[in-house]
């Protein structure tokens, strides 16, 4: 009741004053030394605000018909826009499934343009891979504290490597060096 919502209340304003410091810390201490020592030519590029604002992603990854898609379905107790599930690979895209106040679908070369999402580096995979990339808004409990990224199955040996048009596995590189945490599915 009374309680729980004043102590969730109380959790919320630790959290965003956390965040906050660490954004503040990095933006006027550390990103000025990463600059100086040139890190950003070796490693990799600074981080931007909305890094800090974003809830924590779960990428969801594995052959296609392994059940990435029905495991989100799951979690959040309902469709997501743009899903699709079936015996063949269906879901052909990275899907971002988000908190939005309505439901909608942001398409990839626009989620790249956005300074409150934290995708724009993803803009150096060409537009083959924007056109392969979306974000679901759902006005969902689960998504308000959790993004989860749907990816499409990974197809063994050589059609895995053709056809696709982008660099799959760079773009998997990428989201498993940002996302919190990476679930594997596969057939037992």
């Amino acid at each position: 009741g009374l309680f729980s919502n004043a102590k969730r209340q109380k959790d919320q304003d630790v959290y965003r004053t956390v965040i906050d410091g660490l954004n503040n810390l990095y933006f006027k201490s550390l990103l000025p030394l990463e600059n100086a020592y040139k890190f950003h030519e070796f490693h990799s590029a600074p981080l931007e605000h909305a890094d800090f604002d974003a809830t924590p992603m779960v990428l969801l990854v594995g052959q296609y018909s392994t059940g990435k898609t029905t495991f989100i379905r799951y979690l959040l107790g309902e469709d997501f826009p743009g899903m699709r599930i079936g015996p063949e690979p269906t879901t052909d895209k990275f899907i971002a499934i988000m908190h939005g106040e309505r439901e909608s679908i942001i398409p990839g070369n626009a989620l790249v343009v956005d300074p409150k999402k934290q995708f724009r580096p993803l803009s150096a995979y060409g537009n083959a891979f924007l056109n392969r990339f979306q974000c679901s808004m759902l006005n969902n409990k689960v998504l308000e504290g959790l993004s989860l990224v749907d990816t499409p199955g990974i197809l063994s040996g050589e059609k895995q490597r053709l056809g696709r048009g982008y660099d799959l596995t760079g773009v998997i590189e990428w989201f498993a060096h940002h996302v919190d945490r990476i679930i594997l599915l596969f057939d037992a």
